[in-house]
């Protein structure tokens, strides 16, 4: 089990661009580490957190009607336009889940679906990453488009490269998650034997501050069931941690 000040250590080594934060002063980010977490499928607490969640976005949608319509999902889908991305091509990742919400979102295993759920609950983007097969703490960077991004097609093993300009998050090795939260690579996600994660808690205005501290509480108080030796470590990233 890695030691707390281990986990302490990778995060304080985390950032953000400088070019990203002039790209949206707004932003902000809610890095956790979370150690000695035990795997396991879907169980009754993670399905009742996802039901909690779907009708929660159910709710918000009665309201407004259309996904992009939502106050933070709009903000993301600007956001993308703003380094060039497509939002009705590649959707952030709350917007996917808002969209699959209403026909039930999936349940996967126990620390995936309450993540899932936390997002839609508290409509904020949010990935989980297996930190053990990090290299280097997590970056938020416009890309050079040198950066490798290991995903799939047709049931392959691929290399891609981002846009030149596009905001990634990447470790030592590469693209960890292309478009800021869009798509995660394969070599840092998540596996049914992952014991040691990593959590990105994405806010743009209108959600405060106070809003993203209490959407990772929350999810904390979740992932303390995981394990008789759950250990939880937080940093905030904003624009005072620009480099």
């Amino acid at each position: 089990m890695p030691k707390t000040s281990h986990l302490q250590e990778i995060l304080q080594g985390s950032c953000v661009d400088a070019g990203v934060s002039d790209l949206r002063p707004d932003y902000r980010a809610m890095l956790l580490a979370v150690d000695g977490l035990l795997p396991g499928p879907s169980d009754a607490a993670s399905d009742a957190l996802l039901e909690q969640a779907e009708a929660s976005a159910r709710l918000a949608l009665n309201e407004h009607h259309k996904v992009e319509a939502l106050p933070h999902v709009a903000a993301w889908r600007a956001a993308y336009l703003a380094f060039g991305a497509k939002p009705n091509r590649t959707r952030n990742s709350l917007e996917a889940l808002l969209r699959r919400a209403a026909t039930g979102l999936p349940r996967v295993n126990r620390l995936t679906d309450i993540y899932n759920a936390i997002s839609v609950l508290h409509q904020i983007p949010l990935g989980g990453e297996d930190l053990a097969r990090y290299s280097g703490p997590p970056r938020l960077i416009r890309a050079t488009g040198q950066e490798p991004f290991d995903t799939a097609a047709n049931g392959e093993t691929v290399i891609e490269y981002p846009d030149q300009g596009e905001v990634i998050w990447c470790d030592e090795d590469g693209v960890t998650c292309r478009r800021w939260n869009w798509r995660q690579g394969r070599r840092t996600q998540l596996r049914d034997k992952t014991t040691t994660a990593l959590f990105i808690l994405d806010a743009l205005d209108p959600v405060s501050t106070d809003a993203l501290h209490a959407a990772t509480d929350e999810l904390s108080a979740h992932l303390t069931r995981l394990g008789p030796d759950i250990s939880i470590t937080k940093h905030l990233l904003d624009n005072t941690t620009s480099t």
